[in-house]
């Protein structure tokens, strides 16, 4: 029997003057996620880069960012000045299965960038015969079809459980181990089973990642110092995004069925602040990037005419 509607969550402070400060700090935030992440996006759908791998992958990259921070973000804010946090249990469900989704096909996208820069780097004479455009779509196709297994295995293992009260998430957000908290059964089965498909994948997937920039470093340490240089700066903005966002994942779904209060402070940095760092990290250290966001500032037209394509 499930006697629950709605939630009530009670988000990430209740003192009222953290909340208005939260409220004016995550505006920002989500103010710089938009002009970030849409700058790139434009910065490559309207100018050359589009038709090379990385960038074909950084774009879709940059839209899941946008696409998962907002559906946290807005509701996060609307109710640290809303004098009741709450969300109707249907509502509730749909956030579950939208951030597990956007969330692993993240993972997913960063995996192929990975293997992007592997081919390019330790087999490049191979790279364009690889990564070709179709190989692209396929592995972008992937993406989206293994961000969708692994949501829908996460909301049918919630879909089910019965909530008798109480109705209270210790979150800011929907998710599963604040859910199983409050399902009035035993929870260990489900608890061990998102252990495996939250925690475990996240786990094998980063020790991949990981291994992979290994092997990379390995390989350029031949290379002449300019083409050194320039694979140590693309690999490191990846990894640098890779561990903004795998670490605090690690953290929250490798362990038991537990929940701690400093949970969401580690989820405010997959939801907000990687999404919001990621353009950054992408641009600042990316000559082709800031090239093509100085074409897109200096002559507006090119916008125009991507616009009219």
């Amino acid at each position: 029997m499930n006697n629950v509607t709605v939630f009530i969550l009670l988000g990430l402070s209740q003192n009222r003057n953290t909340e208005v400060l939260c409220f004016v700090l995550f505006l920002f935030c989500y103010i710089a996620i938009w002009i970030g992440n849409v700058l790139i996006m434009i910065s490559i759908a309207c100018t050359q880069l589009i038709n090379q791998p990385m960038y074909f992958f950084l774009y879709y990259l940059s839209l899941s960012d946008l696409c998962y921070t907002s559906t946290v973000t807005p509701k996060l804010m609307t109710d640290l000045l809303a004098q009741q946090k709450i969300i109707s249990y249907n509502n509730c469900m749909i956030q579950l299965f939208i951030i597990h989704f956007l969330g692993g096909m993240e993972i997913f996208i960063l995996t192929g960038m990975a293997y992007d820069r592997y081919v390019a780097i330790c087999k490049p004479l191979h790279y364009a015969a690889i990564m070709s455009r179709q190989r692209c779509h396929t592995i972008i196709l992937a993406c989206f079809a293994g961000g969708f297994a692994h949501s829908a295995s996460q909301f049918l293992l919630t879909i089910f459980l019965p909530f008798c009260g109480p109705n209270e998430i210790d979150h800011y957000f929907c998710d599963v181990y604040p859910l199983l908290k409050l399902a009035c059964t035993d929870t260990n089965r489900i608890g061990l089973l998102v252990i495996i498909n939250s925690g475990l994948i996240a786990l094998v997937i980063f020790v991949i990642l990981m291994v992979s920039y290994i092997l990379i470093l390995y390989t350029i340490r031949v290379y002449p110092a300019e083409s050194r240089s320039k694979a140590l700066s693309t690999c490191s903005s990846h990894m640098t995004v890779v561990i903004l966002f795998f670490v605090p994942v690690l953290f929250i779904y490798i362990r038991p069925n537990v929940t701690f209060p400093v949970d969401k402070m580690f989820a405010l940095f997959y939801t907000i602040i990687a999404p919001m760092f990621n353009p950054l990290i992408y641009t600042l250290r990316n000559l082709e990037m800031k090239n093509a966001i100085r074409k897109m500032w200096y002559h507006p037209s090119v916008i125009y005419a991507c616009a009219i394509k």
